[in-house]
């Protein structure tokens, strides 16, 4: 059994129009989404074994949050072709990975980790299926376990999706009841 982690970067700033893409910080309301969603993660020791991000800023920033809650010695690497990549570009990333690791996370961007999830996941909480068929909202994670033994196995269908958290309700209501149309976490 593998685990995937598809973590997308926290909702980033467009005050400096003249930025490149790969530039944009983070908003001051995706620090505030970047930092619950660590604090939740450490709460759910959902620490991966191995972080593979992409280098822009904004997925850069989301991640030191992380970090700054969660084991910051977990191995990451910073891969440009993680960068607005496709989900088969993803997909092909995930299957060169180490079996050593029973996790790996992905800090990156939609459309990439909106596809990879539901091509991965067919199978799992139904109520995190349609949260996520409803839009991978910035800041959110989807949690992914595959049936394989091998990380090079990974392909569609082959897994579970256990939970799919989103930033907005956890600053809405922290610890409230998860209802249809909100995060959904059977963790």
């Amino acid at each position: 059994m593998k685990t995937v982690y598809l973590f997308r970067h926290a909702k980033s700033s467009w005050a400096d129009e003249a930025l490149d893409d790969f530039d944009r910080p983070l908003a001051k309301r995706g620090r505030r989404a970047a930092e619950a969603m660590a604090h939740y993660v450490a709460k759910k020791a959902m620490t991966p074994q191995q972080i593979l991000c992409s280098p822009a800023k904004r997925t850069r920033q989301t991640l030191e949050c992380l970090q700054e809650i969660i084991d910051a010695s977990v191995p990451t690497r910073f891969e440009k072709q993680i960068y607005m990549a496709s989900a088969a570009t993803l997909l092909r990333r995930l299957r060169r990975a180490s079996d050593d690791l029973d996790s790996v996370m992905l800090v990156g961007h939609n459309p990439g980790l909106e596809q990879l999830a539901g091509m991965l996941a067919h199978g799992g909480d139904l109520a995190a299926h349609r949260l996520v068929a409803n839009g991978f909202t910035a800041g959110a994670l989807a949690v992914v376990e595959a049936d394989v033994e091998h990380w090079a196995e990974l392909r569609q269908g082959c897994g579970r999706l256990k939970a799919f958290i989103r930033p907005k309700d956890l600053l809405r209501d922290a610890g409230a009841l998860h209802d249809e149309g909100r995060s959904h976490d059977p963790l």
